[in-house]
């Protein structure tokens, strides 16, 4: 694969976290660069820090050390496009509502930003769906709200929470060939975190394993596997094997 510009660097980066009876170390100088339009895997144990790892990155949380320079700039708040693992979509709005409201929020007129959800849409095969109620939809089309909304913001940065990790096995295997199949279409630079090994090592071009806490970058895995990859192939086999040794046990 041929190296790509960096996107975002992080450097040192340590999260602590201080309560009346204890001090918890969950991040602990994590080092690395996010490369431009690359998919990029944030692997680990349960409870590592992985979703405060991306949360920092968001702006949701604050680092307690450390740094991050986004290439552009920094972001501003709600300019990062963030997928959850939990849909979080307003439930008294439609599909259109929903995908709409990063426009909305930055004072975009209602046609012009209606035909750019509407293009978000359409992306990820919700057409037809425009005036349904998240109750009215399945799990996989309510993460697809959550992609398409995401998008929406325009962020040429996309931030994702194990956004499968709610799902059932099969709607799980057709969300992760749609969501190859999206960045394919509209390159975006993708962070994405879970701790399923198949998955990392099915949809990223790089995966980040991050050790038991306090977490740091245990190992770098370039996938040099051809899309569409399959599980049963050897080299996927192959490397997942090597992960999954090199995988620290829950804690």
């Amino acid at each position: 694969m041929a190296v790509l510009e960096s996107k975002i660097s992080l450097k040192n980066v340590t999260k602590t976290f201080y309560t009346k009876d204890r001090t918890v170390e969950v991040l602990k100088d994590i080092t690395f660069d996010v490369r431009e339009n690359e998919f990029l895997v944030l692997l680990g144990p349960g409870q590592c820090g992985k979703t405060v790892l991306l949360n920092i990155m968001s702006d949701i949380e604050t680092m307690t050390s450390g740094q991050i320079d986004f290439r552009d700039g920094h972001p501003k708040m709600g300019e990062l496009g963030v997928v959850f693992q939990k849909y979080a979509l307003f439930p008294w709005k439609t599909v259109m509502g929903n995908v709409e409201m990063s426009q909305k929020l930055k004072g975009v007129d209602k046609a012009t930003r209606q035909k750019k959800a509407q293009e978000y849409i359409n992306l990820v095969g919700l057409q037809g769906f425009e005036k349904s109620l998240p109750k009215q939809l399945s799990g996989g089309m309510k993460q697809r709200v959550g992609i398409a909304r995401a998008y929406a913001s325009e962020s040429n940065i996309m931030l994702m929470d194990e956004p499968f990790g709610a799902l059932d096995a099969q709607t799980r295997y057709q969300m992760e060939d749609e969501i190859i199949k999206i960045w394919e279409k509209n390159k975006r630079t993708i962070v994405f975190v879970t701790n399923n090994v198949e998955e990392a090592i099915y949809l990223g071009d790089r995966i980040l394993l991050l050790s038991s806490r306090p977490s740091y970058v245990k190992q770098e895995y370039v996938v040099d596997l051809p899309r569409p990859r399959s599980y049963t192939d050897k080299a996927f086999l192959a490397l997942r094997n090597e992960i999954v040794n090199n995988t620290d046990l829950d804690i």
